[in-house]
């Protein structure tokens, strides 16, 4: 067993939230190597990575995070769609959120970070723990020359670095807009702390960012 990841199995059986039946296997990424370039005063980031609640649900939390999203992206531009729609499975759409950050609090390269520590498997492509479907992948979605450098780097550093049994399968996908889901599926897991979906699937990540990222954790989470 590695070093890294005794220390995440430690901090999650003290959690109570070590056992296989929970989320997705966590797992202590690197700090990236590459990093886009803070240009703006706020910027924004599109990632999928299985159902949207949980995606969510844990950006909300992190320290320079604004305001997160959840919707629809990665299918055909001016094509209008809805959750019944995407959860066909035929859209090309995926399930995805919109991050809304400050990039000098928090860098798209730690977002990465987190996102692959606590929230998505890179190696299920078209799948996140009991949700199955291309609307469920993995995915993400730069939207300038400087977060697809950096999208593309971590991916490479985190396959090298074999921190899965399985390899990174997780795409750069090209933008090609952002739709909001409806007010329903906003703030789910805040507004639904003991839905059992979230019980068992999305506040396992929660509890899995706050103990490996204090210092990046904030308890109010943003809109």
């Amino acid at each position: 067993m590695r070093r890294s990841d005794a220390i995440v199995l430690a901090l999650l059986a003290g959690l109570g939230l070590a056992s296989p039946l929970h989320a997705e296997r966590v797992v202590l990424a690197p700090a990236a190597s590459v990093d886009a370039p803070a240009s703006r005063r706020l910027d924004t980031a599109i990632f999928a990575g299985g159902c949207y609640w949980g995606v969510e649900g844990v950006f909300a939390h992190v320290k320079g995070v604004h305001l997160v999203r959840s919707g629809f992206a990665g299918g055909p531009g001016g094509r209008k769609v809805d959750y019944e729609a995407v959860s066909g499975g035929d859209t090309g759409f995926a399930e995805a959120v919109c991050v809304t950050y400050d990039p000098r609090v928090v860098s798209y390269a730690t977002l990465l970070r987190i996102f692959f520590s606590v929230i998505a498997d890179p190696t299920t492509l078209n799948h996140q723990g009991p949700d199955h479907g291309t609307q469920y992948r993995s995915a993400l979605f730069p939207l300038d020359a400087g977060q697809d450098k950096a999208a593309r780097a971590y991916l490479k550093q985190l396959d090298e670095a074999r921190l899965w049994t399985a390899p990174v399968v997780t795409r750069v996908e090209r933008f090609t807009g952002f739709q909001d889901a409806d007010a329903f599926h906003q703030d789910f897991m805040r507004k639904n702390p003991r839905h059992p979906y979230i019980s068992r699937w999305d506040a396992p990540k929660l509890a899995a960012f706050r103990s490996l990222f204090p210092a990046l954790y904030r308890a109010r989470p943003a809109p």
